[in-house]
């Protein structure tokens, strides 16, 4: 079960955690992220294999959209929809044995289809797939190339691998306090 850590505030700034499915506590999510003040400095830790593409985009935007200054920190997954906010957050650390995994948008429907929705759905799927990919490509300062390689089929990166790709930074887990290794990358 997802959930969403209640925020806590520290000299560093607010702290939220995103664990677990996005989708099932979407506006839990979405409250949460309203409560912070908009362009405040803080820090996201993510532990979620995704969930929802739409509930991603609906954080990454929300993100974006308050001018949140946040940092963004794979505790252990961070994968699928959950890439969309963590790609949204400015600053980005991983250790190298945090796992994240791209792969092209699915489909699933847990309600009858009739014919004529199937084919919408498909037609939308195909934009939703580009689109997502697009925004990631641009949030992560990536070639689209290389985001496209590495979800088709799917890939799972670790923390090395996306650092040694430029879209994070690495943090060593022994290397003394992380939040002192944060606080040492400048804003």
């Amino acid at each position: 079960m997802g959930r969403f850590e209640h925020q806590s505030h520290s000299p560093h700034g607010w702290e939220i955690a995103i664990a677990g499915d996005l989708t099932e506590k979407q506006s839990d999510l979405i409250e949460k992220l309203l409560e912070v003040a908009p362009r405040s400095r803080g820090t996201i830790f993510f532990d979620s294999c995704g969930g929802s593409a739409f509930t991603g985009l609906g954080l990454a935007t929300l993100i974006r959209m308050r001018g949140l200054k946040a940092a963004g920190v794979v505790l252990g997954e961070c994968s699928s929809a959950a890439l969309l906010p963590f790609a949204a957050c400015p600053r980005r650390y991983v250790t190298a044995h945090a796992s994240l995994f791209f792969h092209p948008v699915r489909w699933s429907s847990e309600e009858d289809v009739i014919l004529e929705e199937a084919a919408e759905w498909t037609r939308h799927f195909k934009v939703l797939e580009n689109g997502l990919d697009q925004i990631l490509a641009r949030l992560f300062n990536l070639p689209i190339e290389t985001l496209i390689s590495w979800s088709r089929p799917g890939r799972f990166l670790t923390g090395t691998d996306v650092a040694e790709a430029g879209i994070a930074q690495l943090l060593d887990l022994y290397g003394g306090d992380l939040r002192d290794q944060i606080a040492g990358h400048v804003w």
